[in-house]
């Protein structure tokens, strides 16, 4: 799922343990019948601005409608904000369940554990063979598709133009120059951030623990083991928290900033940089920072290499309890295929999954580049675990960033904190 302006959600485990929750009525129980009429149900999540989605999806149904002579869909957009009830819902009782679902892919594994998603057959589709391969596997568990990726969200380092070219700097090159130049930039002009971090953007801390050689956990056997800990780790953490700083962002203002604070410093013309995404776009385009900044990747350890960035976006899947299998397949198809994919881009700036796509999105908008050369150069995810949903739930890594920046906590006593809280919920 979109992280930031779309946070990534949690995943099954902590859905299943909601109660309270009627399920909500949409359509007939399913009957294990493989139906090729009737009433197809599909779920999309709601957006702030769901005009543009919306037309995009009608003109998708208006031509899945005209090829399937007895076949209606009826699209209901759901609220982030209740997506695990309605999940929930769908998952314990069938009536409840629609036939398509949108879904955050961090949510996989653990919707798939709960039972909620059919295996997707690819093959015979012939745009899968353009699908991005490490996007692709957001989409799988256990080597299996089960959601086919329907946008791609990654971030990169926005800079205020005029700022550097008034003080005479170039945009950092490797990791270790982001704190220096954003400390000359708050020394000049200390009404800006030299940078927006917070201590609550998990998504723009982990380049750096990824750059830095560390990650979030590692596969030992059929489960997770945390290496948050680990000397690579801390080097990333160390050099993300070390921007959250009176002489760079005071952890006053920034040490509880999640992705949207952070980003809505830049746009409100408060910070010279930020990690944004892609999906962060056009809304900076719409703020004071319209036309006063570019995108470069983020930079890693090196110069000219590109720091990991977590591949964050949304899939679309076939529920398991479907009584259209089918048609839901091929509706999730369409939707999800190069053609409308692309409709959604021009609609939404919703970065497409296929690398055909990708090189012609950047042909006719150019500042989508620095996103895709991100896409290329690698990315990285969470464990693929439904106890992820756990970590998440617990704040774990939010929690251990701003212990260390805002309560000035020791990085080796925090990183130890948070392994143990991960591998608790790792091994349960």
């Amino acid at each position: 799922m979109r992280v930031a302006t779309k946070a990534a959600v949690a995943g099954v485990a902590a859905v299943l343990a909601m109660t309270g929750c009627a399920p909500v009525q949409s359509g007939p129980a399913a009957t294990g019948a493989d139906q090729q009429t009737g009433q197809l149900r599909v779920w999309l999540f709601d957006e702030v601005n769901r005009g543009p989605k919306e037309n995009v999806v009608k003109e998708a149904v208006t031509e899945f409608q005209n090829a399937h002579q007895g076949v209606t869909v009826d699209v209901q957009y759901i609220q982030v904000q209740t997506r695990a009830e309605r999940f929930k819902a769908a998952f314990s009782d069938p009536k409840s369940a629609p036939d398509v679902a949108e879904f955050g892919n961090t949510d996989l594994a653990g919707y798939v554990a709960g039972g909620g998603f059919a295996e997707l057959d690819l093959s015979g589709w012939n745009d899968a063979k353009d699908l991005l391969p490490a996007v692709l596997d957001t989409g799988k568990v256990d080597g299996k598709v089960y959601g086919l990726p329907w946008y791609v969200g990654v971030r990169a380092l926005y800079y205020r133009t005029d700022v550097f070219t008034e003080l005479g700097l170039k945009p950092p090159a490797t990791l270790d120059e982001i704190a220096p130049t954003a400390r000359r930039i708050r020394e000049a002009k200390p009404d800006l951030l030299g940078i927006s971090a917070g201590g609550k953007y998990t998504y723009g801390a982990m380049p750096f623990v990824w750059a830095n050689g560390g990650d979030i956990a590692r596969k030992d056997g059929d489960k997770y083991v945390s290496t948050i800990d680990s000397p690579q780790s801390k080097a990333g953490l160390r050099q993300y928290t070390e921007l959250i700083a009176d002489d760079i962002c005071p952890p006053a203002q920034c040490a509880g900033n999640g992705g949207d604070a952070s980003v809505e410093a830049f746009r409100a013309g408060k910070a010279a940089m930020v990690i944004g995404g892609d999906f962060n776009r056009k809304s900076v385009d719409a703020s004071s920072a319209a036309g006063k900044y570019a995108v470069v990747p983020l930079p890693g350890k090196t110069a000219g290499s590109i720091a990991p960035a977590f591949a964050g976006g949304n899939l679309l899947g076939v529920m398991k309890g479907s009584e259209r299998k089918t048609l839901a397949k091929e509706f999730v198809q369409l939707l999800g295929g190069k053609t409308y994919q692309r409709k959604m881009f021009d609609a939404m700036g919703n970065m497409p999954t296929f690398a055909d796509v990708q090189k012609a999105v950047a042909e006719s908008q150019p500042a989508v580049e620095p996103f895709i050369k991100t896409l290329n150069a690698g990315t990285k995810f969470v464990p693929v675990t439904p106890n992820w949903a756990k970590v998440d739930a617990q704040a774990v890594l939010p929690t251990l960033l701003q212990e260390v920046a805002a309560a000035g906590n020791d990085l080796d006593v925090a990183a130890k904190k948070a392994a143990d809280a991960m591998n608790t919920a790792f091994a349960s």
